[in-house]
């Protein structure tokens, strides 16, 4: 049986604050393959924290515990930052929810893609060019010469959002996590998107964590599906099988989603239970 990509044992994430901890994920446990992972759950659930800590990307005060947290054998949680700074980027890479606090607002776009190249794959600046302009056509970026001369305050919601994949996508990680990916963009480009992602997975034999509010895209998209609340996992299932899922949450969520198809008076409620966080 082939090996894990990534195994997380007994996650946990807290932020020591002046009331007590914050205990923002809970215990959370799950192997990942060469696949496609959905993590669901509504604002708030520790989808996002989850993601960070999986790249040692939560920002102090706050304490990342695990029993066991690995990447292809290498135990991350004994990483130093000189080992991080060789991961990111180029063997795990995430696409961050909101671009415009991740790209620098002083370089031009086609200079921050391009310098992954040059950190991580060591190619001449015109090859780092070539690259460059290939993956923002690939994301369906019109006039991708022009755009990679623009800066990150000349671009739309949706482009900078496009720009962003693509440079977490140019030096073929072997991990993306993708952090609502997709949220910024009209369908059409959704579509191109997703079908990027997952010609990387089938291709190349990426694995994927693909963090979503969109039941619909992830039922659709993913092979698995972790449903997260109050930074605990409530339920695992396939993907295929999310409209017939046990939990109560899960239940409420599949219930509220929109269906032009079907008729309500009134919008389900999600109900809540105490004892979920327990």
């Amino acid at each position: 049986m082939t090996e894990p990509l990534l195994t997380v044992e007994n996650l946990e994430v807290t932020y020591p604050g002046r009331t007590g901890v914050t205990r923002a994920v809970r215990n959370v446990s799950f192997t990942l393959g060469r696949e496609r992972l959905g993590i669901v759950g509504e604002s708030g659930s520790g989808k996002s924290t989850l993601g960070r800590a999986l790249l040692g990307l939560v920002p102090r005060p706050s304490i990342v515990g695990a029993r066991k947290m690995s990447y292809a054998g290498t135990n991350l949680l004994a990483c130093t930052e000189r080992e991080w700074q060789n991961l990111r980027g180029r063997r795990l890479s995430m696409v961050m929810q909101d671009p415009k606090y991740s790209l620098n607002p002083v370089k031009t776009v086609g200079n921050q893609i391009a310098e992954t190249c040059f950190l991580h794959l060591r190619t001449s600046r015109k090859d780092a060019e070539r690259r460059t302009l290939d993956m923002l056509q690939a994301v369906q970026i019109r006039d991708p010469e022009v755009v990679y001369q623009l800066y990150p305050h000349q671009l739309s919601g949706g482009m900078g959002q496009r720009v962003m994949i693509a440079m977490m996508l140019i030096a073929e990680p072997d991990l993306l996590i993708a952090d609502e990916p997709t949220s910024a963009l009209d369908v059409t480009v959704q579509n191109e998107v997703l079908r990027i992602l997952d010609d990387l997975v089938r291709e190349r034999g990426m694995g994927l964590i693909f963090i979503s509010h969109n039941l619909t895209v992830v039922s659709s998209f993913c092979d698995r599906v972790l449903i997260m609340y109050g930074g605990r996992v409530v339920e695992e299932c396939l993907a295929q099988d999310l409209q017939q899922a046990k939990h109560p949450y899960t239940r409420g969520l599949v219930a509220a989603t929109p269906s032009l198809d079907v008729r309500r008076d009134e919008l389900a409620t999600v109900m809540r239970d105490p004892e979920w966080l327990q």
